[in-house]
């Protein structure tokens, strides 16, 4: 891959603060705007933090061990 293929081939690019802001800015817009968007976003969100829920207790209840982790996954010399 050369390093030209990685940027941006126009249009606009927000990378940190400013692409949180016009994503947190796009998401207000689209539930002030769009009634239907609501009802997707909160089944959205509820299916987010139930799934976060769940990791969080399996993570809790079952710790990753230092023996259960590959130090060297991909078996390169």
């Amino acid at each position: 891959m050369q390093p030209q293929d990685c940027e941006p081939r126009g249009g606009i690019s927000f990378k940190g603060t400013a692409g949180l802001v016009v994503a947190v800015g796009v998401i207000v817009i689209l539930l002030v705007a769009l009634p239907a968007y609501r009802l997707f976003f909160l089944i959205s969100v509820a299916i987010g933090v139930v799934v976060a829920g769940i990791l969080y207790l399996w993570h809790k209840l079952k710790p990753v061990k230092p023996e259960d982790v590959d130090k060297r996954p991909l078996k390169l010399d």
